[in-house]
């Protein structure tokens, strides 16, 4: 049966079209269109997204190298990974200027990679820093954090809006409300995606709840267009098999359709002393003369 399911599978991965596959990278997402047997692949969001969004970042990557050691430590092992990373920091200041961005949002930046380095440089002169140094300087950027977020949003828009509507008129309207798209992300960015959000608003709103995929990864494939595509397949084809394997139950029907496990209402059933087991209600005999 699995056999047969997987060639059954593999046909299908064949004619699935269009269908757009979004991986969720550092730069806001490379995008690939599946369109009559050919592919187009890009990275459509602006580079200011991932400059903007990186140096928000900036206390995390602090956070990260010094959070072995905010209970205290005699170690000075912090010293050297901080200092390298000052290192990065001061090397994007210096690139800032030539990065032609708005000036809030160069002043922003600038503001956080400053209050980066003299956090770094105090915590190694004094050779120590604590829960409250810390969450003093993350509290001093939260301001400058917000604005880098509201750019890199709408980088974000910016970029996904102009390719989804590019690839719209490529595709034509009839064939765009047939469109499926499948967005793979890790599991901790998932719910409430930002290629997800901005995605459901341009595709066709009767079809947009069964044909946006949302697929979460403990990590992403690395031939994640192959892992988009056969997970649509499988996904295509249960629910085509669905209402002929199950046509007197609609309810399992969905089961095998969606995302829950076919057995799970049968499980919760028992678990809680709700199913007795079904009675056998026709024989062998009776079902092929009911086929017949």
């Amino acid at each position: 049966m699995q056999r047969n399911y997987a060639a059954l599978k593999a046909e299908l991965i064949e004619h699935l079209s269009p269908v757009i596959i979004v991986n969720n990278d550092p730069q806001g997402g490379e995008y690939t269109l599946v369109h009559n047997g050919k592919t187009e692949t890009l990275h459509p969001i602006p580079e200011t997204f991932e400059l903007a969004k990186s140096i928000a970042h900036v206390p995390l990557g602090i956070f990260s190298i010094i959070a072995p050691y905010l209970k205290g430590s005699e170690t000075s092992d912090w010293v050297a990974p901080l200092s390298a990373f000052a290192d990065t920091l001061g090397a994007a200041r210096q690139q800032l200027r030539d990065a032609d961005l708005p000036g809030e949002l160069e002043r922003s930046c600038r503001h956080i990679l400053d209050s980066g380095i003299r956090f770094i440089e105090k915590s190694i002169e004094l050779g120590y820093f604590s829960i409250r140094s810390f969450e003093a300087f993350s509290g001093s950027v939260y301001d400058s954090i917000r604005t880098n977020m509201w750019y890199a949003s709408d980088a974000q828009i910016t970029g996904v809006q102009k390719i989804m509507k590019r690839w719209k008129k490529k595709i034509g309207h009839q064939q765009w409300k047939d469109l499926y798209v499948v967005v793979i992300s890790i599991w901790t960015t998932s719910v409430l995606n930002q290629n997800s959000i901005i995605i459901r608003e341009l595709m066709d709103p009767a079809r947009v709840d069964t044909h946006l995929i949302d697929l979460p990864a403990a990590e992403i494939p690395e031939d994640y267009v192959f892992v988009a595509l056969d997970n649509l397949a499988r996904i295509v084809q249960d629910n085509v098999a669905a209402e002929m394997v199950f046509p007197t139950d609609q309810e399992v029907a969905d089961a095998l359709k969606g995302t829950e496990d076919l057995l799970s209402d049968t499980i919760l059933e028992q678990l809680h002393g709700e199913s007795d087991r079904p009675a056998t209600t026709a024989s062998g005999g009776d079902a092929d003369a009911n086929a017949a």
